[in-house]
């Protein structure tokens, strides 16, 4: 049986679809399809770039369009299409560069479809071999005059590195948005977005929602990062797993079970497809 109420379904990578081996659950999957045959979209939202979802898109079938940049950006990674985008600004990237070599803090950069390093670094080794996204090793210093940078990232486990991310934030915070992210396969990691200040999941959301002709009470969402609060506060239905963050869960309409128990299917037995 399907509750014909909702008529889209957004979702989550890390830590709400992806378990600690970077694994979608076979359970998962097949109640995913589930939905997809009842005829309600699936719809991914996540902080990631789109070429690091490809291969989740081909394992789940899943065509349409997608939320990635943490909401900076929706496509149809199929053809290209962008319904909504939030750049940085470039005179703010040029900025970030200069900031971050006078103060040895790698930053990194992503447009819709490349991600450019200044160098090859550990960051860019997990980049590589986790979400199969490969650098392009360029100049920064005059890499912001020539493409369009939907988003930053700074990659920090280290005391050091968490510092110079901290001082990197002290001095944007009031020009940038930030947005600290993890993935249960690097639980010492912390993924830091850096992202044009309106930039939300949540936003992404309504614009998505306008395009697609349907209310956003008509939305079942569910996630596990504070990156996803934005994105739960504008759903009709807002599902939080168990291994989510206490500020989520604030939020949150329902609880379901952890990734690693297969969450996301707990969910969708209870209010989508039962």
């Amino acid at each position: 049986m399907t509750d014909k109420t909702y008529k889209l379904l957004v979702v989550d990578i890390d830590g709400t679809l992806l378990n600690k081996n970077g694994t979608i659950s076979s359970v998962d999957k097949e109640a995913l399809s589930r939905v997809a045959a009842a005829g309600i979209p699936i719809v991914i939202s996540t902080g990631r770039v789109m070429n690091a979802c490809k291969d989740i898109l081909k394992q789940l079938s899943l065509e349409g369009n997608h939320i990635f940049f943490d909401g900076a950006l929706v496509i149809n990674p199929g053809n290209g299409t962008e319904i909504y985008t939030r750049p940085i600004d470039q005179e703010l990237v040029r900025q970030m560069i200069e900031f971050a070599d006078l103060n040895e803090i790698t930053v990194d950069f992503y447009t819709s479809d490349r991600y450019f390093v200044g160098r090859e670094t550990w960051e860019s080794d997990i980049r590589r071999d986790f979400y199969k996204t490969y650098p392009n090793v360029v100049n920064l210093n005059d890499f912001w005059q020539k493409e369009r940078v939907i988003k930053a990232t700074i990659t920090v486990r280290s005391p050091v590195e968490k510092s110079g991310a901290n001082d990197f934030y002290t001095h944007f915070q009031d020009t940038l948005g930030f947005s600290w992210t993890k993935t249960p396969a690097y639980p010492e990691v912390d993924f830091i977005n850096v992202l044009a200040p309106d930039v939300s999941k949540g936003k992404a959301l309504a614009a998505l929602a306008v395009h697609l002709g349907i209310t956003l009470d008509e939305v079942v969402a569910i996630g596990d990062g504070t990156n996803d609060i934005s994105l739960l506060s504008r759903a009709g239905l807002a599902i939080a797993m168990d291994n989510a963050s206490d500020e989520l869960k604030a939020v949150a309409d329902h609880v379901t079970l952890d990734v690693d128990h297969n969450g996301v299917a707990a969910a969708i037995n209870k209010f989508l497809c039962r």
